[in-house]
């Protein structure tokens, strides 16, 4: 276990790396932020000194090299737009995302799991195809076309709940089934394929043949062997929910990293999305790392060496 840890936490720290070399590269493929701070009326001289002030006439890679070792010790320098640390302003924001991305995974699976193995056990059946018809459409639906039919639907129309910021629980209803919804199309699907796998393997018909009733056949023998694939895809959806953040935060005003970062993409702020996207990225890596760690308590026939 221990040396396995060590493997995962040292790959880990790779896909960080690489993943702070790409958006460096890409963000400074967008262009100089220069001319988006400095006053219209600003004059050459002035933007010359500017840009040696901000490191922007160094190289690339000494540009990356000075970012990374800022990264190193937690400082991704300053805004370039709110003039505070850009560590210290996605950390502040970071709460909201998370309450967003835990409420939108809850609603997920609270529907998914129950449709999944229902649609499993009922296979074939007019529910059956009900089921798998609106995962279908759940998963075909964008984001940003679901959100704001909410909003039209239970904000405008019947006003009933609030259509953006963040407060009480009823701001956060539509966000979290706008940026839900999606992930439960797809973890329906998979519970499904995965309960009618179990559910026609030997011990089931055994355990069915023993007497044992219907209930803890479904739940107890077949939802946990069945449970691998499930945990898998909850950890890969948990990167997109927080992906899909930025688009639900930006409609629904949700004050979190999302919106965050695409304020600060538009105003070409460096130093605020590479905080962001490692923030982030490293969330991300963290949960895959619990998923691997939980296969072994779900498994037994799982080693891990």
């Amino acid at each position: 276990m221990k040396v396995y840890l060590i493997r995962r936490l040292l790959q880990s720290i790779l896909v960080l790396f690489g993943v702070s070399l790409v958006v460096f590269l890409i963000l400074h493929l967008t262009g100089d932020p220069t001319l988006l701070l400095l006053p219209p009326d600003a004059t050459a001289e002035e933007i010359h000194r500017f840009r040696e002030a901000m490191g922007f006439n160094d190289p690339v890679l000494v540009q990356y090299l000075r970012f990374f070792r800022g990264a190193v010790q937690g400082n991704f320098g300053d805004s370039l737009r709110h003039g505070e640390p850009a560590f210290a302003l996605v950390v502040e924001r970071l709460p909201a995302t998370l309450e967003l991305t835990a409420a939108a995974l809850l609603v997920a699976l609270c529907l998914a799991l129950p449709a999944g193995i229902i649609s499993a056990v009922r296979r074939n059946t007019p529910l059956d195809y009900v089921t798998t018809v609106i995962a279908l459409l759940g998963q075909a639906m964008p984001t940003f076309w679901l959100g704001i039919m909410l909003i039209l639907i239970f904000s405008v129309q019947f006003s009933l709940l609030p259509s953006s910021g963040r407060g009480d629980l009823e701001h956060l209803v539509l966000p979290a089934f706008t940026l839900g919804l999606f992930t439960t199309a797809r973890i329906t699907r998979l519970t499904r394929s995965g309960m009618l796998e179990v559910l026609g393997q030997d011990y089931i018909r055994t355990a069915r043949a023993k007497g044992v009733s219907e209930r803890p056949v479904i739940w107890k023998h077949a939802l946990k062997n069945a449970s691998i694939p499930i945990v898998t895809i909850v950890g890969i959806e948990l990167g997109t929910l927080l992906g899909g953040a930025v688009i639900t935060e930006t409609i629904f005003a949700w004050p979190g990293v999302g919106r965050l970062s695409v304020q600060a993409i538009f105003n070409r702020d460096y130093p605020v999305v590479q905080a962001a996207v490692f923030v982030l990225a490293s969330t991300f890596v963290v949960v895959n790392l619990i998923v691997d760690i939980a296969y072994t308590y779900l498994d037994p026939r799982i080693r891990l060496r």
